[in-house]
Parts: C-alpha cells; sequence; structure tokens
C-alpha cells in the first residue's frame, strides 16, 4: 500500500557517515531484513553503552540506530560494529539497505530480498532513500513510502537460470525465521541454479498511488526491476514517484500493466505460532534492555531474532512452552506484545532535545497522549506526535497528528501528515484536556467529537 508522503526529511547516516542531532551524532545500522544474532545485538548494545548515551531507536525500516555518539567515541563504535558484521554495505552514497520485508514473510521473500539488495549493490547513483517492499499473502507491510513494491505470487514456480550467483546467493546473516529459513539456505547450498521461485509482481509508486503490473516469471521481473532502478538513479530525482511523466512512461514501455494483488496479512504484536512480535514503546530501548533480547534469542530461540517495520523485535522460539515463557518476559519488560495495547496506536520521534530539529519532547510526550487516546485507538484512530514537520516517525497521514513548534506548543492536524496544515496550536496539556472530553462518548460520537474538539480555539 502506498503512503501520502510528508515534506522531504534529511538524509540517510550509517556507520561511516553519521547524522549529527541534538544529543550527538547518531549511527544506523542496516541489517538486510533486520536480521542480527544474538552476538550482533550485543556488539550493538556495547556500542551504545560505550561510544553512545546508551539509547537505540528500532525505525519503521527496521533498521537500529545509536544515539548520542561523539566525535571522539565514533572511531570506537566503528570498530565494535564493524568486527560484528555490522558495517557499511557501501560506500557511494546508495542505500545501505534497499528492501523491506515484514517478519512472517515466507523463504520466497526472503530469496527474492536476496536477489534485489544484490541488484542494488551494482547500480550506481542510486538515491539513498530508495525502497523496495517485498511482500508475500503471509507478509504484508501495510502502508509503506516505497518506490517499488515486489509482490510474491503463488501460481508458476520458474528457475533462477537467468540470474547471476551474486543475484542468487541468501546473505549470511541469519533470519531468526526458524526452519523455513534454514530450509532456503540449505537449497541454495545445494544448488541456486535448480531452485524455483513463484512469479513476482511490479508495481511502481505515482503521485497517485502505485502502478501494478502484470505477474512475470521471476527472472524477468528482476530484469525489469534492474530496469526501473537504473532509469531512477540516471534520472537524478530522489524517489520514484518524483518521475516527471514522460520519464516514468519511458522507464514502464513494453511493460504489460495488470491490477492490484491482495494485500498481504500484516501480523500485529503479539504471539503467532511460535514466533513473538514485540514492539517498543515508541521504538526506544536502552543497551540493559538490548542485551536481554539477545539473551532471550538464546535461552527461547536460536540466537537469532529480526527487527521490524512496526519497530520492534521478532523472534521465534524452538517451542511453544518457550514461546509462552518469552511472551512473559517481554511483557514484564514493557514491550509491547498485546495487540489492544494503545501505544501501537502512537507513532512518536525523538522530539527535543535528542533532535535538534525538534520544538518539543515528542518522545517524553507519546506515553500520556497513548493514555488520553485509548478510546479512540479502540475504533481505529491513530496519532502520531512529531517534533517537528518533517514527520520522520510516520511520513503518512494519521487520525490526530500534533506538530512540534520552537515555542514548545503544538499544531494540531486532523486525518493529515505533519506537513499538512494546521488546524490551530495548542499546549500539550491542551490537548490532553481536549480528549479527555471524549472518553466517555460511543464510537461515533467520538470520532466526530475529535474533530468538534479540535475545530477551534477554547
Amino acid at each position: 500500500m502506498s503512503v501520502d508522503p510528508a515534506p522531504l526529511r534529511g538524509w540517510c547516516p550509517g556507520l561511516a557517515r553519521p547524522m549529527p542531532t541534538g544529543d550527538g551524532l547518531l549511527v544506523r545500522l542496516h541489517p538486510v531484513s533486520g536480521r542480527l544474532s544474538a552476538g550482533q545485538v550485543r556488539a550493538a548494545a556495547r556500542a551504545a553503552r560505550e561510544g553512545g548515551n546508551g539509547l537505540l531507536d528500532v525505525t519503521a525500516r527496521g533498521n537500529l540506530q545509536i544515539r548520542g555518539v561523539t566525535a571522539e567515541s565514533h572511531g570506537g563504535v566503528v570498530g565494535i560494529l564493524a568486527a560484528a558484521g555490522l558495517g557499511d554495505a557501501r560506500q557511494d552514497g546508495g542505500p545501505q539497505r534497499l528492501t523491506l520485508d515484514a517478519p512472517l514473510a515466507g523463504a520466497d521473500v526472503l530469496a527474492v530480498v536476496a536477489a534485489v539488495e544484490a541488484i542494488g549493490r551494482e547500480i550506481a547513483g542510486l538515491p539513498a532513500k530508495t525502497l523496495v517492499a517485498v511482500e508475500d499473502a503471509a507478509g504484508g507491510l501495510g502502508p509503506v513510502e516505497a518506490d517499488v513494491w515486489v509482490q510474491v505470487a503463488f501460481d508458476e514456480r520458474c528457475p533462477l537460470t537467468s540470474m547471476s550467483p551474486s543475484q542468487a546467493r541468501v546473505f549470511s546473516s541469519p533470519s531468526g525465521r526458524g526452519e523455513e529459513t534454514r530450509t532456503w539456505r540449505r537449497a541454495m547450498s545445494e544448488g541456486a541454479q535448480d531452485t524455483l521461485l513463484p512469479a513476482l509482481q511490479l508495481a511502481i509508486a505515482t503521485p497517485a498511488a502505485p502502478l501494478w503490473l502484470a505477474p512475470m516469471p521471476a527472472p524477468a521481473a528482476l530484469a525489469a526491476l534492474r530496469t526501473l532502478l537504473h532509469g531512477l538513479a540516471a534520472s537524478g530525482a530522489r524517489r520514484m514517484r518524483a518521475l516527471p511523466d514522460a520519464a516514468r512512461g519511458t522507464l514502464l514501455d513494453g511493460l504489460e500493466r495488470g491490477d492490484a494483488p491482495p494485500a498481504g496479512i500484516v501480523h500485529p504484536a503479539g504471539l503467532h505460532g511460535r514466533t513473538l512480535l514485540a514492539e517498543l514503546p515508541f521504538g526506544r530501548c536502552d543497551a540493559a534492555l538490548l542485551d536481554r533480547l539477545a539473551g532471550w534469542s538464546e535461552r527461547y530461540g536460536d540466537g537469532h531474532l529480526a527487527l521490524t517495520p512496526s519497530r520492534g523485535i521478532a523472534l521465534t522460539a524452538r517451542d511453544e512452552s518457550s514461546a509462552a515463557r518469552l511472551h512473559d518476559e517481554a511483557a514484564s519488560a514493557g514491550l509491547i506484545v498485546d495487540p489492544a495495547d494503545p501505544r501501537r496506536a502512537v507513532a512518536a520521534c525523538p522530539g527535543a532535545p535528542a533532535c535538534a530539529s525538534g520544538g518539543t519532547p515528542a518522545q517524553g510526550d507519546a506515553p500520556r497522549l497513548a493514555a488520553a487516546f485509548a478510546a479512540l485507538a479502540r475504533e481505529g484512530a491513530t496519532a502520531h506526535v512529531s517534533g517537528c514537520p518533517k514527520g520522520c516517525a510516520h511520513p503518512g497521514p494519521a487520525t490526530l497528528t500534533l506538530v512540534g513548534r520552537p515555542d514548545g506548543r503544538y499544531g494540531v492536524v486532523l486525518d493529515g501528515h505533519a506537513g499538512a496544515d494546521q488546524h490551530l496550536v495548542l499546549t500539550f496539556g491542551a490537548v490532553l484536556e481536549r480528549l479527555e472530553s471524549l472518553r466517555e462518548l460511543s464510537s461515533p460520537q467520538a470520532e466526530s467529537g475529535l474533530r468538534d474538539a479540535f475545530r477551534e480555539p477554547a
């Protein structure tokens, strides 16, 4: 699914090229599919503790950010993480990680991810924020700000005979997806050329909505994807949706249009079989919690976990009893494991003082907003508290968006993103007061009452 993007945000930091923020330098790690071993998780925790301020964020692309790094400590952080196999994948300014996939997607998705990442590394000049979303029926991503979508189909299968060895290999970092992934990796090690993939269906981002192509055999689809990415790199545009209509038409010349496939399942927080999807509250954790996650992966699973687009972790337990204990321990640690938890309905960036662009302490205000927003969250409403109009934590629209201002107040946006026109400006206390007035209303009343509550200044 597509989203209406917020205004242009900043560039993409990595390990070698950190980004200055309000609380120091920010180092971002880009593990493919979010996959990390327990040793890599501990290395990230050590780097955050010894070289940063001990705080980390999981992003909406399933990447890991270490905050508070200094110019003096950066070299040590690089050494720790590079030794753990978490160095940058490229040095040309292109995307360190090109793909995004769901934690419960199947082995076919992992194979496609590997092929797409290899294709991307071959293309010089690819914009740093380029994103290819890879989904299947069991692993949907929901709204995502992608440039290209790849949907794994379930009809005829095609051999990978036209793919180069670099495109066919599976990345060595573990996925934490249990036997399904190990089966795929064994198949690849026994001979990738005999492996079959289902047909793939591509879509390209446009200003209005994704433009879907007809399903194609996997080698043809990957060749078409390569052409699309080469075209984006050569165009000078930062994102695929920004291409002029004529340029987009040239890229799609000769490719048959198709109908949008059914959306894949987006799994909420909680246990799904033996796999726990646990979200970090507002994407934030500290080094101590990261060390605990590494320990859980060894105690209850196979020593691996995956960072997820829901700003949390996926961890597959070895058996049902271990899964139940893992669930309870995660809940006790404050992670979100209940799909009805109102914190799931609220997106928040770090805000001030961690981010130099932030005018308000978005991360600190988010728990109180979630508590006040609980009744609306039960009805499917969403909220976003952003320290500034860039809206980094949630580029799409929300039912209620609060946009931090330099004077410490929030601009209020209804059914829009952080860069949209603001209906009015309030202190955070005034926002909470207006939400309190909706607590006792029924669902239809609450929906209309939200607009009434924020329509005019009190």
